[in-house]
């Protein structure tokens, strides 16, 4: 008997009956070839099923509409002969809840807004070289996320990007590129590749439904967390939106010139729910692809109206089958899971272990945000903090316990943090530097599994927090000596920790939203990269850079080992003073064979006792760089080059004053 209610479809759709009957891990999508096409849907619960032709991807009257035949495992297909290069197709579906048109889940690209699928031979899509396009070798120890918007990275007119280009991917293609022209200043990829960060994170860049790409888009602003393709890149980034091959070159003529400057291209994605409930996936299947409450109601953990069954077979496949597309086809590099705590464990880990299989898939980073953005009626091991043990130790978490003792609670705009002096934080702030390895709240298989941050997309940028705790009414604009004294020290810390530190671009230039914490859909001029204030703030700049670079220089910073995180020695210093030393592992070419570290968040000086043997100051509160030019590997691993003293001539210890801010200092063979 059929099911007749939503309850009834959730009792089927979870049986065992029904996973054996309908498990296909046969081709899905377009299987294209010069001579002829094959499209194949899996869609078990339909009785009827065609493909209507189109010769655009929007407008024009439909060419042809072809009956697709039933096969086994709840697949329909058809062969179309002949070169199908460049049409456009989408389904007319019979299903229990009605006759509907729907794209393809599995298309790979689209016409205007997504709503016709397109059948193209990759071959004269792709961009020339791409067969050459390779992921850079980044070793963990160079390893740094910046994430931005395409459309804010370059919308900026001062930007120096093409007017055409700009808040489009080939902005990222553009070499050379200075502050409104002038020669001098550097911005977007010239600007990257001076700052030294090894991976740009792009919020979402697969097709969204919030921004009409058939409208100017002068007026119209979205972060794009509001998925309709999931195998498509999104048209308002591409010059032209009426041209499904467009979008698919342009995206991946921007990964490339990325991977030719030496930096990987992390993808944020975002599976746990899709733009409306009346979406593609509702359509071809209802409400398989997801979650169900008791009564066979959606669940909303997304806060967005429906969530991801991700623990459903089918829908399992969809997702994996998806990333591994992304990761294969684009050489994609990383990717950022949107509300990871709506998938399940199981799932995460099978996807790490596919993506392991790839050539050089060990490589390819993977985290997310261990949170739910509601209530969720998924009742197996959700993929959050609590659960952090059962995940694959290669599966990265957002670790907002750093962010919260670093600069505050980012929900409260008036509640301190470390940087603030805010009292009894400095617990926190060692855990921190330890990844959390040696901590009972988190603990991590390895450090390598936290990302440090104090600073997303989301919540307020850091320079309007610092200011919104110090100033009932900030001026955002202004030049706040303190503030950039705190940001610093923001920076210091977390880009010293152990794990994967990670920022919001425009954090190293103060970048200001004017006190709004969510800007998703705010005008394109508040959320665009402000490029004057990379040349206003340069010093800033210039902080983050050296931090960068000395981290880089010591490579035991980004190790992947917990032995590491236990050989952080904490030194007894009196509260809110937090000191440490970390020797160098032999044989990882660092420059210096140990640190000493020291934070001070208060505006007095404070005296410590350095530990014994001879150091050099490398970084303090006001200049990163002080390291450059006086680097030398350590070359054995004898007792004195690790900072501690030799038996038979024992140092005498070094008393140095702390002012405000971070002091880091290495060991001096």
């Amino acid at each position: 008997m059929e099911p007749r209610t939503p309850a009834e479809w959730k009792t089927l759709f979870e049986s065992e009956a029904f996973a054996r009957q309908t498990e296909y891990y046969g081709p899905l999508g377009v299987e294209y070839t010069p001579a002829g096409t094959h499209l194949r849907l899996w869609a078990p619960t339909a009785k009827q099923a065609a493909v209507n032709l189109y010769r655009r991807g929007t407008g024009g009257a439909c060419v042809g509409t072809l009956p697709l035949q039933q096969q086994d495992k709840g697949v329909w297909s058809i062969y179309l002969p002949g070169d199908q290069h460049g049409k456009y197709y989408d389904f007319t579906l019979t299903t229990p809840f009605g006759t509907c048109n729907a794209t393809d889940p599995y298309a790979r690209s689209a016409g205007v807004n997504g709503v016709r699928s397109m059948i193209f031979d990759p071959a004269r899509v792709d961009p020339q070289g791409w067969e050459r396009d390779v992921r850079p070798v980044i070793p963990p120890a160079r390893r740094s996320v910046w994430e931005v918007s395409v459309r804010d990275f370059s919308q900026d007119p001062a930007s120096g990007v093409h007017t055409a280009w700009r808040g489009k991917f080939l902005a990222f293609t553009q070499q050379g590129t200075t502050l409104s022209s002038d020669g001098i200043h550097p911005t977007c990829l010239n600007y990257l590749k001076r700052l030294g960060v090894s991976y740009v994170q792009l919020m979402p860049i697969f097709d969204f439904g919030s921004v009409d790409e058939s409208r100017p888009l002068t007026r119209q602003y979205n972060w794009g967390y509001d998925p309709t393709n999931f195998n498509v890149p999104d048209g308002s980034y591409s010059t032209d939106p009426t041209r499904g091959e467009v979008r698919v070159r342009e995206c991946k003529q921007m990964i490339a010139a990325l991977h030719a400057a030496g930096i990987g291209v992390v993808m944020d994605v975002v599976y746990n729910h899709m733009y409306r409930s009346d979406n593609v996936l509702n359509r071809v299947v209802p409400l398989y692809y997801f979650r169900q409450n008791d009564d066979g109601s959606l669940s909303n953990g997304s806060g967005c109206g429906n969530e991801f069954a991700s623990e459903r077979p089918m829908a399992r496949r969809y997702l994996i089958d998806s990333v591994l597309y992304w990761a294969r086809e684009y050489h994609i590099d990383g990717f950022r899971f949107d509300l990871m705590g709506l998938y399940d464990v199981e799932t995460m880990n099978l996807l790490r272990a596919e993506l392991d299989k790839l050539p050089g898939g060990r490589d390819i980073l993977m985290y997310g945000e261990p949170w739910q953005g509601g209530c969720s009626a998924l009742h197996r091991y959700e993929a959050n903090k609590n659960n952090l043990n059962m995940l694959n130790e290669r599966i990265g978490i957002f670790c907002d316990n750093t962010r919260d003792a670093i600069k505050g609670g980012c929900f409260d705009a008036r509640e301190p943090g470390y940087v603030e002096g805010k009292p009894g934080s400095f617990w926190d702030i060692g855990a921190s530097v330890a990844a959390w390895c040696r901590s009972e709240k988190l603990p991590p298989h390895a450090p390598g599994q936290i990302i440090s941050y104090v600073s997303a997309h989301d919540n307020f940028t850091l320079w309007d927090k610092l200011l919104m705790v110090r100033y009932a009414r900030p001026e955002f604009a202004a030049v706040d000596k303190t503030a950039l004294a705190q940001n610093r020290l923001a920076a210091g810390i977390y880009l010293t920790s152990m794990g994967l530190p990670f920022w919001q671009a425009g954090e190293e230039f103060a970048r200001t939203k004017k006190g709004q914490g969510n800007s998703y859909r705010s005008s394109p001029a508040l959320n665009r990269l402000d490029w004057h204030r990379a040349e206003q703030f340069h010093s800033l700049v210039d902080y983050y850079r050296g931090l960068i670079g000395l981290r880089a220089a010591f490579p035991r910073l980004g190790a992947l080992d917990k032995a590491s995180p236990a050989a952080i020695e904490f030194f007894p210093l009196e509260q809110p003073l937090v000191g440490w030393r970390l020797p160098a592992q032999w044989g990882d070419g660092a420059a210096w064979s140990a640190l000493c570290v020291y934070y001070n968040p208060t505006e007095t000086a404070q005296v410590v006792t350095l530990p014994g043997g001879s150091w050099k100051l490398l970084s303090d509160g006001i200049s990163s760089s002080l390291w450059r030019g006086s680097r030398r590997p350590c070359t054995r691993p004898t007792a004195h080059h690790r900072g501690t003293p030799r038996p038979d001539r024992p140092p005498a210890p070094e008393r140095h004053r702390v002012r405000a801010g971070i002091k880091i200092r290495s060991a001096v063979a």
